[in-house]
Formats: C-alpha cells, sequence, structure tokens
C-alpha cells in the first residue's frame, strides 16, 4: 500500500482547472488570447475525474491500486478591480472509488445514503469547502488563497491525527502553486509565440511527502473553429523526495533520497469556447514510472511505482448535481 499516494492526489485536484480564454488574431497579426472568463456576478461549474491506475512492486509482489475521483465545482466571480479578479471556487460535490488490494472504497456525496468509515467521513468533509482566489489579471498568477484554514479545520475533524501533515503539505505557497497551473494554458501577455508554442513551469513543494516540477508545454496547430480552439499540452513531471531534514509531521514512514518519479509520456488537449471565453473541456493522459525508498524504523523498503492516470474535465452554464 502507498498511503500517500492517494491522499497528496485526492487534495491536489481540488484546486484545478476553471479557466477561460477567447482566442482572436489571423492573417499576419499575433494571435493572442484575452481573458474573459470571469464576470462579475457569474458563476459556472465544472465536472473533474481523474482515474488513476497503480502498480506497486515490493519485494517481487505486485500490489495493484486503481482510483476514480470525480469533483463537482462552482466558480464565482466576486469583484473584478483594475488589476485583479476575486474568485469564489466552492467543492459542491464529490464521488470516490478506491481498490487497493482487492479491498474497495466508495463515496458519493449525492447519494442519500453512505457507509461510515474514517476515509468517508474525510471525503465529506471534502464537500463544502471553499476557497477564494486573487488573481492577478495581466500575469494570471493567484496571487492569494483564502480559505486554508477552515479547510485544514474541516479535513482535521475526520482524523485529528492528519492535521499536522495537511498543514505541511497544504501550505499557502502550495495551494497557490495548484492553482497556477489552471492558468497555465494563457501565454505571457496573452500573445501566442509566432511558432505557435509555448510553456510554463511550476514548482510544487509539498513538504514531507516530496517536490513535484512541472513544465506544460503548449501548442497550436490549428485555428479556431466553430467557436472552439484546441491547444495541444504535453507534461513533464520530475519528482524528488524531501529534504533530510524536513520534518515527518506525523507520518508512520519517510521517503528516502533516492527516490524518484518522472514522466514516461503524456498528451492532452484543451478546448477554449472563443465564444464564451472560457475553458470548455480538457483531457490529459499521464504515465509515471520510478522508485520510491520508504523506510520504516529505520529499515528501507525500495518500491517500484508505474502509474497512469487520465484526467478530463467539461465546463457547464448550469450545475450539473441538479439534473442527476
Amino acid at each position: 500500500m502507498n498511503p500517500w499516494r492517494w491522499c497528496s492526489s485526492a487534495l491536489l485536484v481540488l484546486v484545478v482547472l476553471g479557466a477561460g480564454a477567447t482566442v482572436y488574431g489571423g492573417g499576419d497579426k499575433t494571435e493572442k488570447l484575452e481573458w474573459k472568463g470571469f464576470v462579475k456576478g457569474q458563476s459556472f461549474y465544472q465536472e473533474l475525474t481523474t482515474v488513476t491506475d497503480q502498480t506497486m512492486k515490493v519485494q517481487q509482489q505486485e500490489v495493484k491500486q486503481k482510483q476514480s475521483q470525480t469533483f463537482y465545482i462552482k466558480w464565482e466571480t466576486k469583484d473584478v478591480t483594475d488589476k485583479a479578479y476575486v474568485v469564489d471556487e466552492t467543492i459542491i460535490g464529490v464521488k470516490m472509488d478506491i481498490e487497493i488490494g482487492g479491498n474497495k472504497i466508495s463515496y458519493d456525496s449525492t447519494a442519500k445514503d453512505q457507509p461510515n468509515s474514517p476515509l468517508t467521513d474525510f471525503f465529506k468533509a471534502l464537500v463544502g469547502a471553499q476557497f477564494t482566489l486573487t488573481i492577478n489579471k495581466e500575469t494570471l498568477a493567484v496571487e492569494k488563497i483564502d480559505g486554508r484554514d477552515k479547510f485544514i479545520n474541516g479535513l482535521s475533524k475526520a482524523n485529528q491525527q492528519l492535521e499536522p501533515l495537511l498543514k505541511a503539505i497544504l501550505s499557502e505557497n502550495a495551494l497557490k502553486e495548484m492553482a497556477n497551473p489552471t492558468f497555465a494554458a494563457i501565454p505571457p501577455k496573452g500573445e501566442i509565440p509566432k511558432d505557435k508554442k509555448w510553456d510554463k513551469k511550476t514548482t510544487l513543494d509539498m513538504g514531507p511527502i516530496g517536490k513535484y516540477d512541472t513544465i506544460y508545454n503548449y501548442s497550436v496547430a490549428e485555428p479556431a473553429k466553430d467557436d472552439l480552439q484546441k491547444i495541444k499540452v504535453e507534461t513533464k513531471l520530475d519528482y524528488k523526495a524531501p529534504q533530510a531534514n524536513t520534518k515527518n509531521e506525523g507520518l508512520p514512514f519517510t521517503i528516502g533520497p533516492n527516490s524518484s518519479l518522472k514522466t514516461e509520456k503524456s498528451s492532452g488537449e484543451i478546448v477554449f469556447n472563443t465564444k464564451k471565453g472560457r475553458i470548455d473541456s480538457s483531457k490529459l493522459d499521464l504515465t509515471l514510472t520510478g522508485d520510491l525508498n520508504i523506510v520504516i524504523g529505520g529499515m528501507t523498503t525500495e518500491v517500484h511505482l508505474d502509474q497512469t492516470q487520465k484526467t478530463t474535465m467539461k465546463t457547464e452554464d448550469t450545475n450539473p448535481l441538479e439534473k442527476k
């Protein structure tokens, strides 16, 4: 079992794709992505699903794990100033299906009856979580996130032992970095380079979990058609183990310094609705491979990990949960 992986992946998707852009230009003129995704007083909804398959080899034995996570998110623009967008992001629904070594755990916030367990209590605490993001209008960088303390306190009620770990991996800087890839599809100043390619780099430091350096490579192959602009994206992720002096914050193990994970392959596509000025849909396939050195009680166990992750997102004007 890889106890930190399900926790970190579940939390990483809390602040996710929720942006939009409009594509203009043509001929010899410079093409631009003019941001029009947030309008004061208006809302839209997103359904984000991530399916993860893991195979872990420990001492010649294989442990398979499968996760399916769906988050329903409401975005509401509270204010637009000369310099920033102020946007509320609220998790309005959660579905989880986790299978580890043949054992299944399921949760659906839209269902009336749910089994009780420490994990389902944790999932219940996700519903209703709200963050207020202050986003720089020029750079589209997340400058501030409010709601961190309330969010962590809500999750900690389900398991008080998790509180130090949650505070360590969900620092304010970490939450900002989780949100920044949301807007990474927009090139600097919105101007598409002449070769129609650009990239963004992020570093997500999650304390005792480790550090994730990610490069997003974007390209536009064809002009917009029927109000939709397709942008291809490739992701290169490089995981580094935490430094030796990093506090463990209650984890029952540490991750050894020689641990690493890298992208084996990736592919993806983002579709902008050029009429509405926001993301219409997206999909991303990512395959990771690497070795982790897990240290428990002074003894080190090498774990080889192969992981595939498929993420899809779609945007709607109305609450998708009201259709269910």
